[in-house]
């Protein structure tokens, strides 16, 4: 593989480039590779994905579910070349839609667009609505209030305030989204390498070899959460618990989304998403064995701190309180820097879209502001879509749902339920884009921009494109709702299912507008 090295590309040529894919250059290039990686690293955000999802991994599968790290971020990280040179050939806004357009064509660039475009929507309101909770506890505890972080309207109001603002943040310009994503960084760093500090200067209560202990949780007596693996490890709690980094290690490629506000796209956007997603590997590495090591020694010390009542706020909780409240603090500020971080990624992509006409209401969605150069139509629309997802939290039965074949829990609200979307539709448009640039690659495709993978390229996008068909699989594979993996997170058939909906609903506007008809790759 290569990288060309050198001075920034003049702002014309990056012009010209855009201009050479058939586009003319309206959004404002004022983005450097920092900024580039701000957005992304925001995006990917370890310390929001370390806290959702810390007793997800540790209490299916005990401290050693931290090594399942590595084959998942080795994995991703040759996603992200395959992704970086795409990007540098088509640095184009609108990332996995536009490089699957050009790959294969623009059918197959309409479906991952769809699918990408429907998974970062339902990010943006899982990522605002699993704020709530953090932001209630800081308002309870600075001015005494009696916020219920869980109750319904809560939840709305807060999520419908947060987006707003995000909108207008975004609405006013990329500069002003990077230096949001620029705090996003500093705030990330102190709340996972701070924490790990703070919680080392308290005194952590067990030593490194912790780290590899599995606290029989593969055996349902000894499982923090009641599940039964059956004493099988590898191939029952481990399959689970690597989900826990899976859910984590995504979002670099929204630096390709912002790819035509970028200043030398083609050579700058490569680099921002291998580096977003290794120092987000590395910062999500500290703060998990910061958190293990701190985790209490007691039996039942354990078992509280590695179950969904007590989680991180149960180990942090032996730090003095104005430090947690500090934490807190910076757990808010990242959640919105993610939050903003995604919304500026789907709405890029809905711009893209719609600049293709293949969008209802395409011309409008399409009209760039001149006063702030950014899409301010698809930005309102990329905030209100989101706002209406978050209305599902209302919808919560108390028995469970027969629906055919499959069940809805009890206790669980349909918001949750299109969340486990937001995954799942990650993952496929993943896997769709590396397909298509194998494609792209048998039919003689010869990557010409600053960053190629050279020889390296059939290997590595083999190895990713069977690491996310794999994963896909395990995210989405029904195996009861009993079971660890029902229970937990994909619920039977209903991940599968909403899935197969979302599918369904795109199939009929395709069928129906033959939207494709309208894209027509230019080069």
């Amino acid at each position: 593989m290569s990288e060309q090295a050198g001075v920034s590309a003049p702002p014309d040529e990056d012009a010209a480039h855009l201009e050479r894919l058939g586009y003319k250059q309206e959004l404002h290039r004022v983005l450097g590779l920092f900024d580039n990686f701000s957005v992304a690293f925001s995006y990917l955000s370890p310390m929001v994905g370390v806290y959702s999802l810390f007793v997800l991994g540790v209490g299916t599968a005990g401290p050693a579910y931290l090594w399942l790290m590595i084959p998942v971020v080795g994995f991703m990280l040759l996603v992200a070349l395959v992704f970086g040179e795409l990007a540098s050939h088509y640095p184009i806004a609108g990332a996995l839609y536009q490089y699957g357009k050009w790959s294969v064509g623009p059918k197959y660039g309409w479906w991952i667009g769809w699918i990408y475009g429907l998974a970062l929507l339902v990010t943006v309101a899982s990522v605002d609505t699993g704020v709530v909770s953090y932001l209630t506890t800081l308002l309870n505890n600075m001015f005494g209030t009696h916020l219920d972080g869980t109750a319904h309207g809560t939840i709305l109001l807060v999520t419908i305030v947060l987006i707003a603002v995000q909108t207008l943040m975004n609405t006013v310009g990329a500069k002003l989204m990077s230096r949001i994503s620029r705090l996003g960084v500093f705030v990330e760093t102190i709340g996972t390498f701070g924490v790990a500090i703070a919680l080392a200067i308290a005194g952590f209560h067990h030593g490194f070899g912790f780290l590899f202990s599995t606290q029989g949780a593969a055996h349902a007596s000894a499982n923090p959460l009641g599940v039964d693996f059956g004493g099988h490890w590898i191939t029952g709690a481990a399959l689970v618990a690597i989900l826990a980094h899976a859910y984590i290690y995504y979002g670099f490629e929204s630096a390709g989304d912002i790819a035509e506000e970028t200043k030398s796209a083609s050579r700058v956007v490569p680099r921002a998403m291998r580096s977003s997603l290794l120092y987000g590997a590395v910062a999500s590495a500290v703060l998990i064995i910061g958190l293990l090591l701190a985790m209490p020694s007691s039996a039942k010390g354990y078992a509280d701190a590695a179950s969904f009542s007590g989680g991180v706020p149960a180990i942090l909780a032996q730090l003095p309180s104005w430090i947690q409240d500090v934490f807190l603090v910076v757990v808010c500020v990242a959640f919105f820097s993610c939050g903003t971080a995604v919304q500026g990624a789907g709405s890029r992509l809905m711009y893209s879209y719609a600049r293709d006409k293949v969008l209802p209401f395409s011309k409008q969605l399409s009209t760039v502001s001149k006063r702030f150069h950014t899409p301010v139509n698809a930005l309102i629309v990329g905030g209100l879509i989101p706002v209406l997802f978050t209305l599902l939290v209302n919808i919560n039965p108390s028995s469970n749902v027969h629906i055919l074949w499959f069940e809805m829990p009890a206790g669980v609200n349909a918001l949750t339920l299109l969340v486990s979307f937001g995954v799942s539709g990650i993952y496929l448009s993943f896997l769709l884009t590396v397909v298509g640039s194998m494609v792209a690659r048998a039919r003689g495709w010869e990557p010409a921009g600053s960053f190629r993978l050279g020889r390296w390229g059939w290997p590595v996008s083999i190895a990713a494109s069977v690491y996310l068909f794999l994963m896909l699989l395990n995210i989405i594979w029904p195996s009861g709702l009993a079971s660890p993996r029902g229970s937990l997170f994909n619920f039977d058939w209903i991940t599968l299912m909403v899935m197969v909906v979302l599918l369904a609903i795109g199939g009929l506007y395709f069928v129906i507008a033959k939207p494709y008809r309208r894209i027509a790759p230019k080069e």
